[in-house]
């Protein structure tokens, strides 16, 4: 491992090993299977690709704004790991700014596939079935607001400019699958589901006048 002082790029196999982590645990609990799932998961893929290239491999992000600024570029080393966090970088450098940057994203990201988890869970014991509680009592998508949640985490993490344009189509792919989702969840359960989505939002849990959905789990 490097130091968050020492040069931090060209670790390819590192950046190997990371894309192909956090995809098996998306792959494994989002379970795509339709075409358009495959499609979203490819970019989400392309942009982990993109994200731990410029991590550990070649930042690209860091040569364009040290060309850009030169002189005027906050840190005098800006090709260490700890430097390599923009938010960081471009504010001095602070040390304890590092730490909580890393630790708040690092429990956000966990977070995210915890909650992934939980969801998968779900939805294998229901075998296809209409799910209402547990963590679908609180968002209808909640493997999609893990996963916006992980992307968050990791563009604050290590904001690039690669990964701020691709985030955008990424949100969109999965806002598609969700509206997909739930045309076919209004074919099989009709007003059940509706007048499931009218009690549950979508991605965010309400942080306030919250109450369990009247709609009980069902089976197909």
């Amino acid at each position: 491992m490097h130091a968050a002082d020492e040069y931090a790029y060209g670790l390819w196999t590192i950046v190997l090993l990371n894309v192909l982590l956090v995809l098996v645990f998306a792959v494994g609990f989002l379970r795509p299977r339709a075409r358009a799932d495959w499609r979203a998961m490819g970019v989400f893929g392309a942009w982990l690709v993109a994200l731990f290239t410029e991590m550990y491999g070649i930042p690209l992000t860091i040569y364009g704004l040290t060309a850009l600024l030169g002189r005027r570029y906050p840190v005098l080393d800006p090709f260490t790991h700890k430097n390599g966090h923009l938010i960081v970088a471009l504010t001095g450098g602070s040390e304890a700014l590092y730490g909580v940057v890393m630790t708040l994203t690092t429990v956000v990201f966990w977070v995210a596939i915890v909650i992934m988890g939980r969801a998968w869970r779900q939805v294998h014991s229901a075998r296809e079935g209409l799910v209402t509680d547990g963590v679908y009592a609180r968002v209808r998508h909640p493997q999609y607001s893990a996963m916006f949640l992980l992307i968050g985490s990791l563009l604050i993490q290590w904001p690039t400019l690669p990964t701020l344009l691709m985030a955008p189509v990424l949100a969109v792919a999965y806002l598609r699958l969700a509206r997909r989702e739930e045309a076919g969840l209004l074919a099989s359960f009709g007003e059940a589901y509706r007048a499931y989505m009218s009690e549950v939002p979508a991605f965010v849990p309400r942080l306030w006048g919250y109450s369990s959905p009247t709609v009980p789990s069902r089976s197909v």
